[in-house]
């Protein structure tokens, strides 16, 4: 007769089974990833965005306004996804960190007027692009004849929408000396920024050499430099910070 043997308990350690609540926070940060990811490639021209170093839903921006009342202006900003962002109704939170003049911005916190723009954030048809193609639409608005009686007294900025509206040349100059102000201030980086805007050294200087001399000189040679197929390779790149650190360590 087969007496079968004593079960034994197993050997192998579970951990503690994630909550329903951690499940559904990791599912939206892996949603906004997916954002993220996307955007890297669709984001509006003169538009930047990047993660902080310690919260995937805390981003640093910056947009370089190039045509219109604003051009040549350097703005930067806060984007920061709310907890439950990717439900509907919750909105990104875009801020400035740069005094604009602009009568979708607020003029004490910098707050965009997202939820004025967007009544009902859907996330099936709003996403991270959809907001910062409203805040570079921003800067280009022309006239605000499209907008109900409503619309228009929830602008935030009513002294900057009154002034345009009543006196366009005392709008721009008002403008004008927030772009003067944007260009002065571009070197201060707010503690814990990634979005960094530093002046140019001597580095740069030395790469931007090295790269035209290698990469775009008369006697340059596809086959010799790069891959075959001419592109600037990560080796290449590399190479070139490791001869410039080497040279400024010679210097110092």
């Amino acid at each position: 007769m087969i007496t079968p043997s004593p079960t034994r308990p197993s050997s192998r350690r579970t951990g503690p089974t994630p909550s329903s609540a951690a499940k559904e926070r990791a599912m939206r940060d892996y949603k906004l990833s997916i954002e993220y990811k996307h955007l890297k490639q669709n984001c509006p021209g003169g538009i930047y965005l990047v993660p902080s170093f310690d919260d995937i839903r805390h981003f640093h921006g910056a947009i370089f306004v190039r045509r219109g009342i604003f051009m040549n202006g350097i703005f930067k900003f806060t984007l920061i996804c709310p907890p439950m962002y990717n439900d509907v109704g919750s909105h990104p939170v875009i801020r400035f960190t740069s005094y604009i003049y602009n009568p979708h911005v607020h003029p004490d916190t910098g707050e965009v007027d997202l939820k004025s723009a967007f009544p009902e954030w859907d996330p099936s048809r709003h996403f991270l692009v959809t907001a910062l193609t409203y805040v570079k639409r921003i800067f280009y608005v022309k006239d605000y004849e499209g907008l109900s009686d409503e619309e228009r007294l929830r602008l935030p900025n009513q002294e900057a929408f009154r002034l345009f509206q009543s006196d366009h040349d005392g709008y721009r100059r008002r403008v004008l000396e927030c772009v003067k102000e944007s260009q002065k201030s571009v070197y201060l980086n707010e503690p814990g920024c990634t979005m960094k805007i530093t002046k140019e050294d001597s580095k740069h200087d030395a790469m931007r050499a090295m790269m035209k001399e290698r990469f775009c000189g008369g006697d340059y040679d596809a086959s010799n430099e790069g891959d075959a197929s001419g592109k600037v390779t990560q080796e290449d790149m590399l190479d070139i910070i490791e001869r410039i650190v080497l040279d400024d360590e010679s210097r110092g």
